[in-house]
């Protein structure tokens, strides 16, 4: 576990990434082993809790309130995954029993992670404003193990809960969630920043939070993502927003890749996602959702963990991307 926790702030190793000149020159056995060393460098992506936190425990029955809400909850509320805090029901239609409360004892409530609107956050999806049946699609592959995370060897509980909540969920329960969800509209969630030196980070709660002790590193070939208030978050605050580290140039290579795609050998975005990546039919619109959440997936179609009916399709893609591409793409749809 502790070369794992070196491994989260490590620059990636550029060797293990190299792709050929040309692409689509690169052999099947080339690509492959390009996948199989990005997914050996990537453990930055999946950041953990560090089990060694030790911080002062609120009283389960003791109040919690936001500054933006005029609503309260207990501690004991906002750490029950049958229970989805609402801080502000008037903003949506009323969430369905699924999302609301979940089914007990093994269906956790969707709104619980994915927020009641279905803003997500970076160590879950961004829900709101998919198209229903995209999201009935990747519930039933998530269960069926078609489409599984491109995390290996570590426990990371956001995606193993999900992996839980899909194999339990009844139909009726995911399509009622997915009609919810899809209903939602996507407020922005996410700053990106350009820089080649950030404030120095570390792991927290599934994501990154500025380092006590102060400091900078150099944020090389990495995207990192982190909450600029850890307490708002925890506290599953809607309104929360996001910072994104990406390296200089992310955004403008990311725009070129999304509309003309890459010499010809990687599909332009655009194409199927619509001119600003806003989706086309169950194509899922990127723009505006946490770039985090994006390079996952980008990642885990170009490693083969993605796999079910858009599985093909995205893996052609993926396959001619090289993780500065897949960056540069996330930071880009992120920004619109």
């Amino acid at each position: 576990m502790k070369t794992a926790v070196m491994a989260w702030l490590a620059p990636l190793g550029i060797g293990a990434l190299c792709c050929a000149a040309a692409a689509g020159a690169a052999s099947a056995s080339e690509r492959n082993g390009e996948s199989a060393g990005m997914q050996a460098n990537l453990s930055w992506l999946f950041p953990l809790n560090p089990p060694s936190d030790i911080e002062r425990v609120m009283h389960p029955a003791a109040a919690v309130h936001l500054p933006n809400s005029s609503r309260e909850f207990t501690e004991a509320q906002l750490t029950d995954f049958f229970f989805a805090p609402d801080w502000h029901p008037e903003s949506h239609a009323p969430m369905p029993d699924i999302v609301r409360i979940g089914r007990a004892p093994r269906t956790f409530a969707c709104g619980y992670c994915h927020l009641p609107r279905g803003e997500g956050r970076p160590e879950n999806s961004t829900l709101a404003g998919l198209p229903a049946a995209y999201i009935v699609q990747q519930v039933a592959d998530i269960k069926s193990g078609a489409r599984r995370s491109a995390a290996h060897g570590i426990p990371f509980l956001p995606i193993d809960f999900m992996r839980e909540v899909a194999v339990n969920a009844q139909p009726a329960d995911v399509a009622a969630a997915a009609e919810y969800f899809a209903a939602q509209t996507l407020p922005p969630r996410v700053t990106v920043l350009q820089r080649q030196r950030i404030p120095k980070l570390r792991a927290k709660a599934w994501l990154y939070i500025s380092d006590p002790s102060g400091g900078e590193e150099a944020l090389g070939e990495r995207l990192l993502e982190m909450a600029p208030d850890i307490t708002r978050h925890e506290r599953r605050d809607p309104d929360m927003s996001y910072i994104a580290f990406v390296p200089p140039g992310s955004v403008s290579r990311g725009r070129r890749i999304a509309q003309d795609g890459k010499h010809g050998a990687a599909e332009a975005c655009v194409s199927c996602h619509g001119k600003r990546l806003q989706g086309v039919g169950l194509a899922p619109a990127l723009a505006g959702r946490l770039p985090t959440y994006l390079l996952r997936q980008l990642v885990a179609f170009k490693t083969g963990d993605r796999a079910g009916p858009v599985g093909p399709t995205m893996q052609a893609v993926a396959a001619h991307l090289r993780l500065a591409d897949m960056i540069a793409l996330a930071a880009y749809a992120a920004s619109q």
